[in-house]
């Protein structure tokens, strides 16, 4: 009798806990999914060591490069940003949420844009700049420099979990 009791206590413990455990993933571009990205940013080797250089100094002398990232198919939807500087040697979002800086330099700010179904299936950022799938405004020959670290951003992009809209 105490094994079946034991049992179904455990059985119930084991149904109940998914319902516990998963909380709701933010929206998709909203300043909460922001955030998300900028951790992952900063778990990601690549982006902070490799863009730890002369592209995250190359920041106006504000001390932080600003990244826009938006959806275009979602028009009602302001865009977020990420804030990226140079901390203990490593490049480091600092800062993720909702657009704070509205006036853009373009010498090392940057701006992208794409659909909701482009940013779930980018691909390498040269082709989709080329076919226009990734809409870009900003240093462009500092970007081209950096494409590898900049794949693994568009990858973190599409990563980060979100609610997503139908698209």
């Amino acid at each position: 009798m105490m094994k079946k009791m034991v049992m179904a206590t455990l059985v119930g413990s084991v149904l109940a806990a998914p319902a516990l455990a998963f909380a709701a993933a933010p929206e998709f571009m909203s300043p909460e999914w922001a955030q998300e990205l900028c951790n992952a940013w900063n778990q990601n080797s690549t982006l902070t060591t490799k863009l730890a250089g002369s592209w995250v100094k190359n920041n106006g002398g504000k001390g932080y490069k600003v990244m826009e990232i938006s959806d275009s198919s979602m028009k009602s939807t302001p865009p977020v940003q990420l804030e990226i500087a140079a901390k203990d040697g490593k490049a480091e979002c600092v800062y993720g949420g909702a657009a704070k800086v509205s006036k853009l330099n373009y010498d090392y700010d940057y701006k992208m844009w794409a659909t909701t179904h482009d940013w779930h299936h980018m691909g390498s950022p040269m082709m989709a700049m080329m076919v226009g799938r990734l809409n870009f405004k900003g240093p462009k020959m500092e970007a081209m420099e950096n494409m590898a670290p900049f794949a693994e951003f568009l990858k973190l992009v599409k990563e980060v979990p979100a609610t997503v809209p139908a698209s």
